[in-house]
């Protein structure tokens, strides 16, 4: 069986940029273990199949994304965005219509489309649990204690995935960051986590908030090059704990350089 697969690029203005997702349309006749060969196949940090929502659900597509090593994840992030931009430019949602209904797993979101454009709802903040320990850390990054932010915590925040989010002093610092795989991800499953976003105010441009990068080693992402799952928790971390400045009007992130893919 032929099995058609596209390449979207999302977070990014031109090609070869941003975060990369593989996406199979019309995935329903796939059996589930055939989704996680493809994905590891493909081995880009996500790949999403677009299937009918389950029976008796107001969803218009269901999303099923699979982690290059066979993982199922549930968040609405890149692999939503990459999935929706796809049909917008597909011609396969109904041009009456500028708000629609993604089903993954359990959750049902709203999207909203206006031309190539689209947003999208994650869900309420959840606050999980806070990582007391700067060295232990601090270590699993790579990286000195003096390398977190003081006066800020890294905590477990989840907008659909649990994810844990760590303030660093400076870009350096997130640039400097070198996980031990195995290390940060035996923190993560103590934490209750999934993966580990750090970040820390943008060095040179004023309009982006903060520059960041992500590890997932809990689902066989060493790095992602941008993310949607940790960017979403991120601004009500901000805003929620240690002693900052009043927040901003609105947020923007941007990868770190050395992803590669900034």
């Amino acid at each position: 069986m032929d099995v058609p697969f596209y390449w979207v690029d999302v977070f990014a203005t031109r090609p070869l940029a941003g975060n990369p997702l593989a996406l199979v349309p019309d995935a329903d006749l796939l059996p589930e273990e055939t989704m996680r060969s493809i994905a590891r196949e493909l081995n880009q940090s996500e790949t999403t199949f677009l299937v009918r929502a389950d029976a008796g659900l107001p969803a218009d597509h269901r999303l099923r994304s699979f982690t290059p090593a066979g993982v199922e994840v549930f968040g609405a992030g890149h692999n939503a965005m990459g999935a929706w931009i796809w049909l917008a430019g597909s011609g396969r949602l109904d041009p009456g219509r500028d708000t629609f209904v993604q089903q993954i797993g359990a959750d049902l979101l709203e999207v909203r489309v206006t031309g190539r454009l689209v947003t999208m709802e994650q869900s309420a903040p959840r606050f999980l649990g806070r990582v007391e320990d700067g060295a232990a850390l601090a270590a699993a990054l790579g990286l000195g204690v003096a390398d977190l932010a003081d006066g800020r915590v890294a905590e477990v925040v989840s907008t659909g995935a649990e994810h844990l989010l760590v303030p660093l002093r400076d870009a350096p610092a997130v640039d400097r960051a070198a996980p031990d795989t195995a290390v940060l991800r035996h923190l993560l499953a103590d934490a209750g986590a999934e993966g580990c976003y750090v970040w820390a105010p943008h060095p040179d441009d004023p309009g982006v908030t903060a520059y960041t990068r992500f590890f997932n080693p809990t689902v066989g992402i060493a790095e992602d090059p941008a993310t949607g799952t940790a960017a979403g928790p991120w601004p009500p971390s901000w805003c929620g704990t240690g002693s900052r400045p009043t927040p901003p009007a609105s947020w923007s992130s941007r990868a770190a350089r050395s992803a590669g893919r900034a």
